[in-house]
């Protein structure tokens, strides 16, 4: 069929005739979802299926995929002289409005279902429109009508600005204006990089290296450890170089041969194999970049997040090393200092940082952990929670009954602007572990909460899984402090997915910049090292209450930042690293490594033969030039709450300012702006230097008296 015989059969809609066809379809959308909700007793609002079969996961995929093609086959139709909002762009914006839920509801049974069945339907699914999806964003015809309404240079709204912006970058960034020789050529590269990545991943999985140790050789281990590990014909104990035996260790043993053998064997893992992988994985990297435009991988993994650039990010960086020089100083003397005594004169090695970091907390930090853990009920801190958050926000939580679940244990909260009673959005609370169920602690979005045409606003709904410990007869389940921490972070991403108010479903809520996307929960998680808060979420388990004390906040706040010089000194060794071998074609990394690490480090070398970039899998696989970015939130999140909040943690002036000016936007307005309008300046690093000089045992020079 002709292209022009083929536009004949399909219907070109332009001005009020497609927003009405658009509405009529929506109108019908929500129609059928009522009906499905009072089948189902379905969540109000929600287009989120719950409980699908395998069967019914299939078909709900080869629908989503059926809907959008028809979707995608009707923009690509308009003639480029009939292109307008209404035909070219809202028809996206709707579709993918109308599908996220349904998108959502095949995926994520693979994370909660206790059937096999199910959670194998809901990966294939995941398999099949991921590649469906894959396949739009390289659409020529739909990227050519897109681009033709945006040559038009009609005005437009900030919010529809940056979604038509993310449009055109999606097609662009797959490489649709490229002849068909380099789309091959492109393609081609991207199976090679996924190939090699998947091989790093795989030699690390499968490397069964072991030692053999003397139980002397292995003093000061606990017993515990010591009975966990396998023992030959011959009595010697088996350690592996999988974490699990390498941390306990680096952290615990006396004897600081085995702390060094231990080391070295574990940061030579797979040797000149994977280190020759990565040489090649950015090679490729580099062509594949530089084949859309980009002069490196890292300015193209780099420009659809907060940082924009390399150079921002090595800036970043640099000046962050720079201000903690003094600080990593005091501490790394402090740590010499210790060794000398328990040791005598042998050097400071790389390898003797934890174990020493581990001997001065104990000796300097004067706390009960094990009472510390008993102060945590469950279902105290979850309250706590939502009071903090209530108090803080101004929000309302509300536990809804009688509306389905895939489990028993699974509750379900509504969230309501506590002032005048709005419907903010829902969220699912899948608190408890089970068989099958995915087994950290994260958040999902289900819905997204955005506008359609008809003036029909969606709810957005997310969903929380966590790890809880379940009561047991009349004893409240037990949190450990650092479980607290986690679960009061994750709820920073809750309320972010539910307090936005964009108008369209890609830029609603968590689906932000990655180096964004993290700093409203770090910059709760203050709120679990200060006395007036952390006492709404503590008391013991027994009848006698004895809530937390101002000087357990106080060991609980060093303990958090101790050592933190010389720990964020390593993290940004690996995040230059990461920058600099994505940043440039022809990069020598083991030459690389030898020479930074000591400057980055203090001095201490790294040790002879090994290198991160052998057995380091976020320099390979996922987070590739990207190693920055959690530390590039960690301090602008410290930033916020220093000049907002401490002090005065309940300030509900400026937590409803940050509701309404940093989660109500959500990806609908830079993230550097969104920062800047909050806080009346750029953000900077200076309160994170002083918060962890402030807490960090290292500013205690008398200690080395």
């Amino acid at each position: 069929m002709t292209n022009g015989k083929r536009q004949n059969k399909l219907l070109v809609y332009s001005g009020a005739a497609a927003i009405a066809a658009v509405a009529f379809n929506v109108a019908i959308f929500f129609i059928n979802a009522h009906r499905r909700r009072k089948e189902r007793k379905e969540l109000p609002g929600s287009n989120v299926r719950v409980n699908l079969s395998a069967k019914e996961i299939n078909a709900l995929a080869d629908e989503i995929i059926a809907e959008s093609k028809k979707i995608h086959d009707l923009v690509a139709s308009v003639p480029p002289e009939k292109v307008t909002y209404a035909n070219a762009i809202l028809p996206l914006a709707e579709l993918e409005a109308k599908q996220f839920p349904l998108i959502q509801s095949c995926i994520f049974p693979k994370m909660i279902s206790i059937s096999d069945d199910v959670r194998g339907a809901s990966v294939e699914a995941e398999k099949k429109i991921d590649s469906h999806f894959l396949m739009c964003r390289k659409r020529e015809d739909v990227y050519r009508v897109v681009k033709a309404f945006v040559d038009k240079g009609e005005w437009l709204n900030l919010e529809t600005k940056c979604f038509i912006e993310c449009l055109i970058r999606d097609f662009q960034r797959n490489g649709v204006f490229l002849n068909l020789s380099q789309k091959k050529t492109l393609e081609n590269l991207k199976s090679q990089i996924d190939s090699q990545s998947l091989q790093y991943i795989k030699n690390l999985n499968e490397d069964c290296t072991f030692l053999l140790f003397n139980e002397s050789e292995l003093s000061g281990m606990p017993l515990e450890f010591i009975k966990s590990l396998e023992k030959t014909e011959k009595g010697k104990l088996k350690v592996s170089l999988r974490s699990n035996h390498v941390s306990p260790i680096l952290e615990y043993c006396k004897v600081g041969d085995t702390r060094k053998l231990v080391s070295l064997k574990h940061g030579q893992r797979c040797g000149n194999d994977n280190l020759l992988i990565l040489e090649n994985l950015v090679q490729l990297r580099h062509q594949y970049a530089q084949l859309l435009g980009y002069a490196s991988y890292a300015d193209y993994a780099i420009e659809p997040r907060m940082a924009k650039s390399s150079a921002k990010v090595l800036e970043f960086l640099d000046e962050l090393s720079h201000n903690l020089i003094d600080l990593a100083k005091g501490e790394f003397e402090i740590l010499k200092a210790l060794k000398q005594k328990e040791e005598g004169d042998s050097p400071f090695g790389i390898e003797d940082t934890l174990y020493y970091m581990k001997r001065a907390e104990e000796q300097y930090l004067d706390a009960d952990f094990d009472v510390i853990n008993q102060m945590f009920p469950v279902n105290l801190v979850v309250n706590g929670i939502f009071r903090t958050l209530q108090d803080l926000f101004g929000l309302k939580f509300d536990e809804i009954d009688d509306v389905e679940v895939w489990h028993d244990s699974v509750r379900i909260f509504s969230v309501s602007d506590f002032s005048c009673n709005e419907l903010l959005g829902y969220f699912y609370f899948d608190m408890f572990p089970r068989e099958g169920k995915y087994t950290h602690t994260c958040v999902l979005a289900l819905q997204n909460g955005c506008s359609f045409s008809n003036a029909i606003r969606q709810v957005p709904i997310a969903l929380l899984l966590s790890q809880l410990p379940k009561q047991i007869h009349d004893n409240s389940g037990l949190l450990k402090f650092s479980e607290v921490v986690s679960l009061f972070h994750e709820f920073g991403h809750v309320i972010h997915q539910l307090c936005n108010r964009v108008s369209f479903s890609r830029l609603s809520g968590l689906r932000i910049e990655s180096d964004f996307f993290e700093i409203p929960g770090l910059m709760l998680e203050n709120w679990c090292y200060e006395s007036s808060s952390l006492r709404l979420l503590s008391g013991f388990n027994q009848e006698n209450a004895k809530p937390i004390t101002s000087e357990m906040c106080r060991v609980l706040k060093k303990r958090r930042d101790s050592f933190s010089g010389l720990k964020l000194k390593q993290e940004i060794f690996l995040s230059v690293i990461d920058q600099m071998i994505h940043s440039s074609e022809n990069v020598d990394i083991v030459d690389l490594v030898k020479h930074l690490h000591p400057k980055v480090m203090l001095g201490i070398p790294i040790l002879e033969g090994t290198n991160p970039a052998s057995c380091y899998p976020r320099l390979a696989v996922g987070h590739e030039a990207s190693c920055y970015a959690y530390l590039w939130s960690e301090v602008f999140s410290a930033d916020i709450f220093s000049s907002k909040f401490q002090g005065d943690l309940m300030n509900q002036y400026a937590g409803l300012q940050f509701r309404n000016k940093v989660f109500a936007p959500g990806g609908g307005k830079d993230p550097l702006e969104i920062l800047t309008e909050y806080l009346g300046r750029e953000p900077s690093i200076h309160a994170y230097i002083k918060m962890k000089t402030t807490n960090s045992l290292g500013y205690n020079q008398s200690l080395l008296k």
